[in-house]
């Protein structure tokens, strides 16, 4: 019981504490500095398509497109294209009020990436930067994401998502920190060797290398930036090219995303089964077990597992009150959670009482997702989540 307890803590840990600290290691030995990149050619910039996926999203065409005619990027080598398939709610009229932006529209309801496939096609131009129709970018996004493909070895480039915090909700403390922590996480992996994934609010790839993917795939940005790794072209990170969105109106709605995004997962894990492959892609191999596998599956499920083990090892080893302390430590995370939980039925605001709730709340996530995967009862259509705003 003692070896078990121990290997399941050691599989948390590993999960949120020893991975980073070990890729922070291996990414100082590789003496690459590639934050130190050189501004963009503006002479020679690509010409980029900045493809927004829309579905009923009316209330907020005015702001999107508003942001992205404040883009610092030459207007005759910026196309904007809205795809808004399924939409019932006006939102394509509404794009449509704009001459200067392309519009494609199908009433069919298929699912986000049958969208993107569709758009895709016929997109002209070298770089395809996609992004979510609720998510504002910083003026020099596009800048800052083209200097990356001046490197014929970048094939896809993944900004910053950044949560946009008014109060001190739950869902907004747990999902801006939780990003702040995936935003370093993300520096050290691609300081090692690449990016692991890109999130879907922004991110952008060659178009030579976009390859339609699978019609009822759920995590479509990462299906698309890893099998761009796995061709051997580098996911680069940056940093300054900043997504920001509002964040779920409660823990509750952003489970909703979660599980979602959990389901996706595990599709995602069977479909990329190669890139386990540590003969074929070494670092690619260590760095999908270790920061997806973990965190995905074997994460969640040593948690659960912790809490009889635990108790039985501080039951079984009374003569050794490390354990008992320990237990007191493990379950007072559980009793914080509740707390938070608590706390936000009743809107009271409390930063870090709301941490442990969103911690717990996210691996549950992942086991329902799981279970989700093994009933294929994920939809690849969206799941609106409530947003603050």
């Amino acid at each position: 019981m003692i070896y078990l307890f121990w290997t399941l803590v050691f599989f948390v840990l590993y999960s949120y504490l020893f991975y980073p600290g070990i890729v922070c290691f291996l990414g100082a030995l590789a003496g690459k500095n590639k934050y130190e990149l050189a501004v963009p050619d503006e002479q020679n910039l690509p010409n980029i398509t900045l493809l927004v996926t829309a579905f009923n999203e009316k209330k907020v065409v005015d702001q999107k497109i508003q942001n992205s005619y404040e883009l610092l990027y030459p207007k005759n080598k910026l196309t904007l294209l809205w795809v808004t398939d399924g939409s019932d709610d006006g939102t394509p009229e509404k794009v449509k009020q704009y001459p200067d932006v392309k519009v494609l529209h199908e009433n069919a309801r298929k699912g986000k990436i049958h969208a993107m496939n569709r758009a895709a096609a016929q997109v002209t131009t070298e770089i395809i930067v996609f992004c979510d129709a609720n998510t504002l970018l910083t003026k020099d996004t596009l800048m800052q994401i083209a200097k990356h493909f001046q490197d014929g070895r970048v094939g896809c480039v993944a900004g910053e998502k950044q949560i946009i915090k008014k109060d001190q909700t739950a869902a907004g403390s747990g999902e801006g920190f939780y990003w702040k922590y995936e935003s370093w996480l993300k520096k050290l992996d691609y300081r090692f060797n690449t990016t692991l994934g890109a999130a879907g609010e922004l991110f952008a790839v060659r178009k030579k290398l976009f390859v339609p993917v699978e019609s009822d795939t759920v995590l479509d940005d990462f299906i698309i930036s890893l099998r761009i790794a796995a061709q051997n072209y580098v996911v680069a990170y940056e940093p300054k090219a900043i997504a920001r969105e509002y964040p779920s109106y409660s823990v509750a709605e952003e489970m909703k995303r979660k599980i979602r995004i959990a389901a996706g997962g595990f599709q995602s894990l069977m479909r990329l089964l190669y890139l386990l492959n540590p003969i074929k892609h070494p670092r690619l191999a260590f760095q999908f077990i270790s920061h997806k596998v973990f965190r995905w599956l074997i994460c969640p499920v040593a948690m659960v597992l912790l809490i009889p083990t635990h108790m039985l090892a501080a039951y079984q080893n009374q003569d050794q009150p490390i354990y008992t302390y320990l237990l007191i430590i493990h379950l007072a995370l559980y009793l914080l959670a509740f707390a938070g939980w608590q706390l936000e039925k009743h809107n009271i605001k409390s930063t870090w009482i709301y941490l442990p709730y969103y911690f717990i709340s996210t691996n549950l996530a992942q086991l329902k997702g799981l279970v989700r995967y093994i009933k294929k009862s994920q939809s690849v259509n969206w799941e609106r989540a409530r947003r603050a705003s």
